[in-house]
């Protein structure tokens, strides 16, 4: 978690002279970060489209699980503030950043950039000057075409590498900063990231549209791959009664592998992983290739073998402890338990769920308990991605492929 000291010279910083009006449209991880950062030295406000989520935000509440956007919000000054999303908020801006969802349309084999693209057309009619940026994550060459489209090159991309819980940690401390160079205001967009982060040395880079496009999607797609790998590796282990984590530590001790990324779970799942490597499959088309398949099918694979380890244990009733991928998330879209859940309901064993997230009685039809005690009690096999200290006096029941105690 970034200090409160940080904080508090972040929360003094607002109060500079602003030299940039920004409009940030979609407030989920990538757009709120992005905001608060852009508010240290310029004029910023938010927008969505959500009206519940707004109202919190108006409130110095985060409707995030993020601990630094939580206490960062709670000293906000006006150099940053919310509204519900309307034309006439983009008009003086001098920068609109585009952050709403993009999901991978099984259907037409493409991101639905629906959203983005309906952001941008009013942009672009509202505002004749502000630069567009989009932050949202989209196929490679979309940017381009959009330009050609509106007869514009006001339109440019810059990728955000933010992980669930740590978005505002990452902006503050970003790996590197990457802008499309088709507008000389890219430069300066680069630049305002550069001036809200708390690394001095970050590395900023300068490439066409569809080159970032790109970064983005293979970046994540390298991590998928990394999660494949290990995954299989500890399907290997499990099928053959050998230790995976002695493997995996003499695998990593090797610099050219290293430690990142190694701790095996039920697969990758989450908000970015399972759609960015469909979308960039998609990209190919054409062109010849194998492993960006074989990540996609060796994910499912790890869902089968999981599944397959639990119905050999012949329980009667599975529960599921959380959700969510990892600690300090509250994304429980695409999580991989989902799938191993489809997969022994199938074979008629029961299961009930934990999560503190989920508001309903039930989860894809199954029954979704209030305490951690009622799982432990109606459970004779419990399934966690990660090991948590609350199962820690039922470990004799509990299933997880974790080994390191770690998210990755």
């Amino acid at each position: 978690m970034v200090s409160l000291k940080h904080i508090k010279i972040f929360v003094m910083n607002s109060n500079l002279q602003m030299k940039k009006k920004i409009a940030v449209v979609g407030l989920g991880y990538v757009g709120l970060s992005n905001a608060i950062l852009l508010s240290k030295h310029h004029q910023v406000i938010g927008l969505d489209i959500d009206q519940n989520k707004i109202e919190k935000l108006q409130n110095h509440i985060s409707p995030l699980d993020d601990k630094d956007i939580i206490h960062a919000l709670k000293e906000i000054h006006s150099s940053l503030q919310f509204d519900i999303f309307n034309k006439d908020h983009l008009g003086d801006a001098d920068f609109i950043v585009i952050s709403t969802p993009t999901n991978y349309d099984p259907k037409q084999n493409y991101f639905d950039t629906g959203s983005v693209e309906s952001v941008l057309k009013v942009s672009l009619e509202t505002n004749s000057k502000a630069v567009v940026v989009i932050k949202s994550t989209i196929p490679v060459g979309l940017t381009q075409s959009l330009n050609e489209k509106f007869k514009t090159n006001r339109i440019i991309f810059s990728p955000e590498f933010l992980r669930e819980g740590f978005a505002l940690h990452d902006n503050l401390y970003p790996s590197r900063i990457i802008v499309s160079n088709n507008h000389p205001e890219a430069n300066t967009f680069a630049s305002m990231l550069q001036e809200g982060s708390l690394k001095p040395d970050v590395e900023v880079l300068e490439m066409t549209a569809t080159e970032a496009e790109a970064v983005k999607l293979f970046a994540n797609c390298y991590l998928a791959m990394r999660v494949a790998y290990f995954n299989e590796l500890d399907s290997y282990a499990l099928t053959h009664n050998l230790n995976t984590q002695k493997i995996i530590e003499g695998v990593s001790l090797d610099p050219r592998v290293g430690k990142g990324y190694n701790n095996p779970s039920f697969g990758y799942g989450g908000y970015c992983l399972p759609k960015d490597t469909k979308q960039l499959l998609a990209n190919y088309a054409d062109i010849p290739q194998s492993l960006i398949a074989g990540i996609i099918d060796s994910n499912s694979h790890r869902k089968d073998f999981i599944a397959e380890q639990i119905i050999a244990k012949q329980p009667h009733c599975v529960g599921v402890y959380r959700m969510i991928m990892k600690e300090g998330s509250d994304n429980i879209r695409e999580s991989s338990l989902q799938g191993v859940m489809k997969r022994i309901k199938a074979k008629g064993i029961q299961v009930i769920v934990y999560e503190p997230l989920i508001q309903d009685q039930t989860f894809f039809n199954s029954p979704v308990v209030s305490t951690i005690q009622e799982l432990k009690d109606q459970s004779d096999l419990i399934l966690t991605n990660r090991m948590h200290p609350d199962l820690t006096d039922v470990a004799d029941k509990v299933f997880t492929r974790d080994f390191f105690g770690v998210d990755v």
